[in-house]
C-alpha cells in the first residue's frame, strides 16, 4: 500500500503494455480478414488456367492427377483467322462431360452427355453466336472441325469469377477426332478455394510445368503471399510482445511484493491467515491486469468490426479469433496468479521488522 501510496499508477502503466498488444491483437486480426477476401474469391471452388500450347501430353496428364485438383476441362478457342469478318459470330467451347460441367458450376439444369449443347446462364446473359470453327491438330496435322449452333440448352450457374463466362458451347469428348487436340486452349482445373490447398496446387503446378503462364482465377498471388508474410510477422511481435508484457508484469509484482515482506510479517504476528494475504496479494495483481483486458478485448473487437464495415467487405464480425484471444487473456492471468503465490509465506523473520 506504501508503494501504491507514492505510485498509484504503478499497477496500470505494468498492464498497459499487455491491453496494448491484445488490442493491436484485435486490429490485427481485421486487417488480416481484409486483406484475405481481396486476395481471393469467395467462391467453392478456384480454377487455374494454363494454355495447352505451353503444355506436353505428359504435362497434361500429371496436371490432371494433382492432389487436390478436383476436376478438370479443356476451353477451346475458336479459330482466330484475322482475315475473316465472322470472328464475333462464333463462341468458345467448353470440352467437358456433364459430370465436369457440373462439378465447375454450381447448378446445371438440362445436360444430356455425348450432345453438343449451348451453354446458357440466366445471370451474365447469352450472346448469339453462329456456326463456329475450330482447328485441330492430330499428328503434326492441322484439321478443322465446325460446330454449328445446337439447338438443345443446359442451363447453368457459375461459381463467380470462373473461365466459363466465355464459354457457350458444351462439346463432349468424344466429339473429337481420335488423337486430335486443340490447337488453341486453355485447360482448366479446379480445387478447393481452401489458401492451404490453393498454395499446394500452385507449388505442385510450378514443379510440374514451370515455364507454363498459370491464370489462377480471381486469385491475387501477390496478396496472398504478403497475406503470409504479415502472418508471420505478426506471430512474432505477438509472441514477443506477449513474453516481453508476461514477463515485466512478473518482475513488477515480484519486486512489490518484496518491498512489502515487512507488512506481511507484521500482519503474519498480528494473526492473519495465509490464505488472506494470499488473496489479498492475487487482488491487488490480478484486478487491474483481468480489467484491462477485458476492455482491450472488448474495443479490440468494436475497432476490428469498426474496421471491417468500413472496409466494403463481405465480413462485418469476424468470431474466428475471438476464442484464441480469451485463451490467451486467460493463461496471462493464470500466470500472474501462479506467479503471486509464492511470494507471500508463513516463515516470519524479525530482521524485517526490526526497522519498522
Amino acid at each position: 500500500m506504501r508503494r501504491n501510496e507514492v505510485e498509484p499508477g504503478s499497477a496500470m502503466r505494468v498492464v498497459t503494455g499487455l491491453v496494448l498488444l491484445v488490442f493491436s491483437a484485435s486490429l490485427a486480426q481485421g486487417v488480416l480478414v481484409e486483406l484475405s477476401q481481396v486476395s481471393h474469391t469467395t467462391s467453392p471452388t478456384q480454377e487455374y488456367g494454363l494454355q495447352l500450347s505451353q503444355l506436353s501430353r505428359d504435362q497434361q496428364q500429371r496436371l490432371r492427377g494433382i492432389p487436390g485438383v478436383d476436376v478438370s476441362a479443356v476451353a477451346m478457342d475458336f479459330d482466330n483467322d484475322l482475315q475473316s469478318d465472322t470472328d464475333d459470330d462464333q463462341a468458345t467451347a467448353l470440352i467437358a462431360t456433364c459430370a465436369q460441367l457440373t462439378a465447375l458450376t454450381r447448378r446445371v439444369e438440362g445436360c444430356v452427355d455425348g450432345k453438343v449443347m449451348r451453354l446458357s446462364d440466366p445471370n451474365t446473359g447469352d450472346e448469339p453466336f453462329k456456326t463456329s470453327t475450330y482447328t485441330l491438330e492430330k499428328d503434326g496435322r492441322h484439321t478443322t472441325l465446325r460446330v454449328p449452333v445446337p439447338k438443345d440448352v443446359v442451363l447453368y450457374a457459375g461459381q463467380g469469377v470462373t473461365n466459363l463466362t466465355s464459354a457457350y458451347l458444351l462439346v463432349p469428348p468424344g466429339k473429337l477426332p481420335p488423337g486430335a487436340v486443340p490447337v488453341s486452349a486453355t485447360l482448366v482445373l479446379a480445387s478447393s478455394s481452401d489458401p492451404a490447398t490453393v498454395r499446394a496446387v500452385l507449388d505442385r503446378i510450378g514443379a510440374i510445368a514451370p515455364t507454363a503462364d498459370v491464370d489462377p482465377t480471381g486469385i491475387n498471388v501477390e496478396a496472398l503471399q504478403q497475406l503470409t508474410v504479415i502472418k508471420t510477422l505478426l506471430l512474432l511481435g505477438m509472441v514477443m510482445g506477449l513474453v516481453i508484457g508476461v514477463a515485466a508484469f512478473l518482475v513488477s509484482v515480484t519486486d512489490r511484493a518484496v518491498e512489502r515482506r515487512s507488512q506481511v510479517t507484521a500482519l503474519a504476528l498480528i494473526g492473519a491467515r495465509a490464505g488472506t494475504l494470499r488473496a489479498v496479494q492475487c487482488l491487488q495483481v490480478v484486478l487491474p491486469l483481468a480489467v484491462g483486458l477485458l476492455l482491450a478485448l472488448v474495443s479490440g473487437k468494436l475497432a476490428e468490426t469498426a474496421y471491417l464495415v468500413t472496409g466494403g467487405g463481405e465480413i462485418f464480425w469476424d468470431g474466428a479469433g475471438v476464442p484464441v484471444l480469451l485463451a490467451s487473456a486467460t493463461g496471462v492471468v493464470a500466470v500472474a496468479i501462479a506467479g503471486t503465490l509464492p511470494l507471500v509465506s508463513r516463515r516470519i523473520d524479525p530482521e524485517l521488522i526490526r526497522r519498522d
